[in-house]
């Protein structure tokens, strides 16, 4: 036996329904020593496409209810222990991700809940309305014409992200309850979750409408003969791009008239802590143990993750003694957190932990608290400014900066920030309306960070409503809407000579 052999991975496509385990070629892998093969995807790329787009009509003769009814069904199939499909992503995903194997047990877990009946009906309500997806919402304008809107789903690449298998499930249930067709592109570092659901679904009802307007394939990001042929606006109306600048950057040179890019790109977090926060024991107690969980929940993996906290403390001696112990109790709270949501990383970057080493030999500028076994380190800086190396932070390093009022933070906040984790609950009352105009994204209460609702928006967009087409019929009767071959044209009920 070659015991230098490198681990072989076998992925498939699926079409519509068909499952596809054959023609495979060689991608290598994101991780060193593995090897990952798929079907060629310049055999199939031409059956990718719905076609016809009328194909999308089997999907209009069912009602809400009875794709909820599907869904619920799906995501009972999906519950980790019992779906096999799962079980070979998950043990794949512990020797290619970067976490350890009790998160990613735990995001797996997390999937079948994607399928709650009560949550999926409430995204669909609070993110479009589901009067406009079953049907026609109705109501008559200022100037007599009535009009009736309606949600039309979609042909659609989704380029989703693999940092996490939740992303692939939102993605089938987003798909489905937007009567659209979806193409997903798995990502490669998570080739095999979408995959999973999707032969999932074909054990469960190969000839279901849903089934038949779902296909995953993995093709090589940037490669032109295959993107050629499917990023065109005959063939799909929609791109749905999870992932990094430079892949973003990437598809936006298909963007044209017919072809929408909704993109949901790479974003930073912060947080925001009062100075009620150190006011008494109960208090600090209270936040360090939100803030431990924003910056080590799923080991600070995800853009919702706090990084970088400014605390409201001032930067005299006093506010600084308060602030480092306040770290101190930070650093504790993340020792204690559930192994099922934050261990010690699985390894930590060496430019990271070069620049921890170094920041603690200047104790003038740094308070560098824990972070010598690479289990996490709570970096409290001495000085109003972040640490220079802040875009590296990861793997449960958080830096505390003091700050003596509100506008020393305004000044860090743009266009890539997404989530603000805020304590106590009045300061985000007060910053709600001044945070988004410098570009914050999302405002929620400290420690509920890495809890997102899918009910919402996100990334400062409404992807479900992006991820429609919205139609418009008119009516207009002469007798109440002023007729332009009579009346000349009108604006508001006003003539325009």
């Amino acid at each position: 036996m070659d015991m230098t052999a490198k681990p072989q991975y076998r992925s498939g496509i699926v079409i519509r329904g068909e499952y596809i385990d054959a023609d495979h070629v060689s991608f290598g892998g994101r991780s060193e020593g593995i090897e990952f093969f798929a079907p060629d995807p310049h055999k199939y790329v031409r059956r990718l496409p719905l076609g016809n787009p009328t194909k999308l009509s089997d999907l209009y003769r069912l009602s809400f209810d009875e794709i909820l009814d599907y869904l619920v069904a799906l995501g009972k199939r999906l519950e980790f222990e019992s779906n096999p499909y799962l079980q070979e992503a998950f043990e794949t995903a512990c020797l290619t991700s970067a976490d350890t194997p009790p998160l990613i047990k735990t995001a797996y877990r997390s999937v079948a809940q994607v399928f709650s009946r009560a949550a999926m009906r409430e995204s669909a309500e609070e993110n479009i309305g589901i009067d406009c997806l079953d049907g026609w919402r109705t109501s008559t304008l200022m100037d007599g014409r009535k009009i009736a809107v309606r949600a039309f789903g979609a042909r659609a690449i989704h380029i989703i992200a693999g940092n996490s298998p939740v992303v692939a499930a939102m993605t089938v249930m987003r798909n489905a309850l937007t009567r659209s067709d979806a193409i997903i592109k798995s990502p490669s570092n998570d080739p095999f979750t979408a995959l999973a659901i999707a032969r999932t679904m074909i054990d469960m009802a190969p000839d279901h409408p849903i089934t038949k307007h779902l296909s995953v394939a993995y093709w090589k990001g940037g490669d032109e003969t295959i993107e050629r042929q499917l990023y065109q606006p005959h063939v799909v109306e929609k791109l749905v791009a999870w992932g990094g600048l430079a892949s973003v950057k990437h598809v936006t040179k298909y963007v044209q008239p017919g072809l929408e890019l909704v993109t949901l790109d790479p974003k930073r977090s912060v947080s925001i802590i009062g100075p009620e926060a150190l006011l008494n024991e109960a208090a600090r107690s209270e936040a360090a143990n939100r803030l431990a969980t924003d910056m080590g929940a799923f080991n600070q993996g995800g853009c919702v993750s706090a990084r970088v906290v400014y605390v409201l403390c001032g930067t005299d001696e006093k506010g600084l003694a308060a602030l480092n112990d306040f770290g101190e109790r930070v650093y504790r709270a993340l020792l204690t957190l559930p192994g099922t949501i934050s261990t010690k990383p699985k390894a930590m970057d060496p430019e990271l932990r070069q620049h921890l080493n170094t920041a603690r030999l200047s104790d003038e500028w740094y308070n560098v608290i824990g972070g010598r076994d690479d289990e996490g380190a709570v970096i409290v800086s001495q000085i109003p400014e972040r640490v220079d190396f802040a875009p590296l932070l990861a793997c449960r390093v958080a830096n505390l900066v003091p700050v003596d009022n509100i506008d020393d933070v305004f000044a860090v906040v743009d266009a890539y920030t997404q989530t603000v984790g805020i304590y106590p609950e009045s300061l985000k009352t007060a910053l709600r309306d001044r945070l988004p105009l410098y570009g914050a994204q999302r405002l929620t209460s400290l420690g509920y960070a890495c809890v997102p609702t899918m009910a919402g928006p996100w990334d400062a967009i409404e992807p479900m409503r992006r991820m429609c087409k919205w139609i418009v019929e008119e009516s207009c009767d002469p007798a109440k809407v002023a007729p332009l071959w009579e009346t000349g044209l009108i604006i508001n009920g006003t003539p325009v000579l």
